[in-house]
């Protein structure tokens, strides 16, 4: 079990990229997305290991791309179903759900 977790990386490949946890057996949680235009994102995959179940990793990663969403202006489309569910679960991310 982790102490607790490590920081998230932002892996920014122009019209891709990922969110990323490191554990420190190498194990990685993701959450990759894919730019639409400048003002959008569509989140569309979700992977946690079994080395980070049980933490809130994947809500972690998803929190993460909600605040820089924000931050930056954009609006997110969650096709991944475990982010559509934390869309679901969280009314106050409704300012970056594109409707």
């Amino acid at each position: 079990m982790l102490d607790q977790l490590p920081e998230i990386e932002l892996e920014d490949r122009g019209s891709k990229g990922r969110y990323l946890l490191r554990g420190p057996d190498g194990a990685e949680a993701e959450m990759t997305f894919t730019k639409v235009g400048e003002h959008q994102i569509i989140i569309d995959h979700t992977e946690v290991p079994d080395a980070f179940r049980g933490q809130g990793a994947g809500l972690r990663l998803v929190t993460r791309a909600v605040e820089d969403a924000r931050a930056a202006g954009k609006k997110i489309i969650p096709l991944c179903p475990f982010a559509n569910a934390q869309f679901h679960r969280h009314k106050e991310w409704a300012d970056v759900l594109k409707q």
